[in-house]
């Protein structure tokens, strides 16, 4: 019998799941795998955080198929040997797989299709974790991607949204194809206490209650801190338990100017995918360098670890950095700030920033985490490299009443209105009886600094 194997790797769903599908559609028998890659797990991406919504994915997954008459794969090793081994197990004429746009996601799949090669079987690249363009499909005249946005999405726009295939009624696994257990939650040490749950369902129910309840006041209240009103899909898009086209699709039929803010940033998705497939040394490389001699040395590390603890003396920035420890995900305008702070404020190198959020992001994702880190570092795709987000005046704007610093620093959480952005201006009685800590840096002395070092440049 026909025979073929689907990879899933970010993309752990059964609705719009083209591999899936067009494995289910062309074969008798299905292989559905999933393999824990040694090498992701040697680069550091597997963070508790990340492993425990991972583990919740997993056994929905599992669970899905079961439902449909078949079971999920578990192998544990080299992607491609473990591949191999499970096709050669089934005998399969090909295998399925999802498109990805870093480095390393580029040399695997070359690596794979030469061994699946050797072994006679064929390797089947679908598009499936982009939204409507998939990275180097839409390109400017005389380059091999766009370095800027707002061409990039009137371009994206015009493009053909394919449509979502259904998830598939049956799904028939040959016998003999051995499986290591699903990971678990249990054992994981370090994972954030309020860390939401993972897994297509629970995915589908947030997708359905935004779209009721949340989309049509976006683009009004999106910036919101307190209000807490953005859709909190991200880490679903991450582990794709949602698919980009089905929210493109369902956003737009929901209408209005919250679906066209929400798609747009779905766009930026995109755009961030093409610029990496493009560029992967920008995951740990300058895009754009700024000869920056970022601050090292022990002061530089001590401001580092205050920033990382959210002891800087600024709340909105302390309340971001403690919202993203406690739940392993942050409020975007918040990312924002509080990247802006330590690459520009105290000129620490945007790496260093970059690698504590893919440390505890469940929505850590290589090209947005990476690119966004550039942009606000001004070595990205930033068309103004030099601007600075001013913290209190940032948290005056977007957190006027303080309620979400008093949710997130209680040492402050008795301090009236816009008093909580600005402790060190109390008296001094009324400040001694605070546990908070001043300032690490005065905002005009880090600012200047900045310049200085961005005008020697």
């Amino acid at each position: 019998m026909n025979v073929s194997v689907v990879l899933f790797t970010a993309d752990l769903r059964l609705h719009d799941h083209p591999p899936l599908r067009a494995a289910v559609d062309g074969s008798g028998e299905v292989v559905p795998l999933f393999v824990r890659d040694r090498a992701v797990d040697r680069a550091g991406f597997a963070v508790p955080n990340r492993l425990a919504f991972l583990a919740d994915c997993l056994r929905e997954l599992d669970a899905g198929l079961r439902e449909r008459g078949g079971r999920l794969v578990v192998r544990s090793g080299g992607l491609v040997e473990e591949v191999c081994k499970a096709a050669a197990e089934a005998d399969a004429g090909a295998v399925h797989l999802a498109a990805d746009v870093s480095g390393h996601a580029q040399r695997r799949e070359e690596r794979l299709r030469r061994a699946l090669a050797a072994a006679g079987r064929r390797l089947h690249v679908h598009d499936a974790v982009t939204a409507a363009v998939p990275a180097g499909a839409v390109t400017p005249a005389g380059s091999d991607h766009y370095a800027v946005f707002t061409p990039y999405f009137r371009q994206w726009s015009r493009q053909p949204l394919r449509h979502a295939v259904a998830a598939p009624r049956r799904v028939r696994v040959p016998d003999g194809v051995g499986s290591g257990p699903l990971p678990g939650r249990d054992g994981l040490s370090g994972v954030s206490a309020g860390l939401a749950a993972g897994g297509e369902t629970e995915g589908r129910r947030r997708l359905t209650a935004w779209l009721r309840a949340g989309i049509g006041s976006y683009e009004d209240r999106h910036d919101d801190l307190a209000g807490d009103a953005t859709s909190r899909l991200s880490p679903h898009l991450h582990f794709g338990t949602l698919s980009p086209v089905e929210l493109v699709h369902r956003s737009r039929k929901a209408g209005g100017p919250g679906a066209e803010a929400f798609v747009r940033q779905l766009a930026w998705r995109d755009f961030h995918r093409q610029v990496l497939a493009a560029r992967p040394s920008a995951a740990t490389a300058d895009y754009r360098t700024k000869q920056d001699r970022w601050r090292t040395g022990p002061a530089a590390d001590e401001d580092a670890g205050a920033w990382r603890a959210g002891r800087t003396g600024y709340p909105i920035v302390d309340a971001a950095m403690r919202q993203l420890r406690h739940e392993g995900w942050m409020h975007n305008r918040g990312r924002l700030l509080t990247a802006s702070f330590l690459a520009k404020t105290l000129y620490v190198d945007w790496r260093v920033g970059a690698r504590h959020f893919l440390e505890l992001l469940v929505d850590g994702d290589v090209a947005n985490n990476q690119l966004n880190w550039q942009w606000v570092a001004g070595t990205g795709t930033d068309t103004r490299p030099n601007r600075v987000l001013n913290p209190v005046a940032q948290a005056r704007r977007y957190d006027p009443d303080g309620a979400y610093v008093r949710r997130w620093v209680p040492e402050l959480a008795g301090l009236p209105g816009a008093k909580v952005h600005e402790p060190w201006k109390l008296d001094g009685p009324e400040r001694a009886a605070l546990d908070y800590p001043e300032p690490i840096v005065d905002l005009a002395d880090g600012l200047a600094r900045f310049r200085r070092a961005r005008e020697r440049d």
